[in-house]
């Protein structure tokens, strides 16, 4: 789900509020991505790292970290590996989807090829991991090192479950609590856990993160099937020809006939797609309300992380975090 529109009020006062942090982690994550004996890792991590990306991810770290009170210098730290982490998955995944753009510029599984992107992605998740241990924390370290390992977890049950229609909602949810959730969760937690705040607040900012990146993941799914190509950041209608189970498709299936079933068999698990498909798919995803009841369930979600917030201390920076949960989702509505 792309955040480039001039809408993204929250993000922009987010990244406005936190301009100084953003200055200093961008310097850190420039610093710990130079090689003195590899120079194609900071080759490779310069073309995707300076692509444009919003930084939404680690912007959630140290907004965590100042709303719970911290006032140290190791919020920067976590917000850098939380930036590696998050660069070294879209290496990885690149290279799995055999994609050939991201963020509107050739990937570098293209560009170089796909050993160079494996092992440059390990080699971010390395740095990440020295920079997790700078504030001396074992539980910093465990969240994120959990986070890592759920990731991991999550992109290889995509694989296992992809085209097959048995796959059902609890699943479709693993796979998105995996690939964009926990990172999500992790972001937010590690910034309260690193502040000393009350346990309350560590899991409000868990639940916060964690509802966030479902409802984030739940529209970008959805709006496969309706969005712009600007909005979304795709074509509409590549998760169809990427033969994805997304939500819309799961529920659809789950309502489907027999003659509606053989369909979604042909275009999904087959992989025989014809012109006219995504047509008659987006008609059958109408006909049994799939997409209307994904748009109910993305809101709330959207609705939960807002409320995860109400026990954090009032004032500006709540207030940003509790519009971007609205954001993510406004254009459902």
């Amino acid at each position: 789900m792309s955040l480039d529109d001039k809408a993204t009020k929250p993000h922009d006062r987010l990244a406005q509020a936190l301009a100084d942090d953003m200055a200093a982690m961008n310097d850190l994550i420039h610093e710990r991505m130079k090689s003195e004996h590899a120079p194609r890792i900071p080759e490779i991590t310069a073309h995707l790292v300076e692509a444009g990306g919003k930084r939404l991810r680690p912007m959630l770290t140290l907004a965590s970290a100042h709303l719970c009170g911290y006032t140290g210098p190791y919020h920067i730290h976590l917000a850098a590996t939380v930036e590696f982490i998050h660069t070294a998955t879209l290496l990885h995944d690149d290279v799995v989807d055999e994609s050939e753009q991201r963020r509107g510029r050739p990937t570098a599984n293209l560009l170089w090829d796909n050993k160079s992107s494996v092992l440059v992605g390990d080699y971010l998740l390395a740095r990440g991991f020295q920079l997790m241990t700078a504030p001396g924390s074992m539980r910093v370290i465990n969240i994120l090192a959990d986070a890592s390992a759920v990731i991991a977890e999550g992109e290889v049950l995509q694989l296992t479950a992809a085209q097959d229609l048995a796959t059902g909602e609890d699943t479709y949810l693993q796979v998105i609590r995996g690939k964009t959730a926990a990172l999500f969760s992790a972001a937010t937690e590690v910034g309260a856990v690193l502040a000393g705040a009350p346990e309350t607040q560590v899991r409000a900012m868990f639940d916060y993160g964690d509802a966030l990146g479902i409802a984030f993941q739940m529209a970008d799914d959805l709006l496969d099937y309706g969005g712009s190509s600007a909005a979304i950041g795709k074509n509409t209608g590549d998760d169809f020809r990427e033969r994805k189970l997304t939500l819309p498709v799961i529920r659809a299936v789950a309502a489907a006939d027999a003659t509606e079933r053989a369909f979604w068999s042909r275009v999904i698990e087959q992989g025989d797609q014809r012109e006219g498909d995504l047509d008659h798919a987006l008609e059958l995803m109408h006909r049994h309300g799939a997409l209307e009841s994904t748009r109910k369930t993305a809101l709330d979600w959207g609705a939960k992380a807002r409320a995860s917030l109400d026990i954090m201390p009032a004032g500006e920076l709540r207030d940003m975090l509790a519009d971007l949960a609205d954001y993510v989702v406004a254009r459902l509505k």
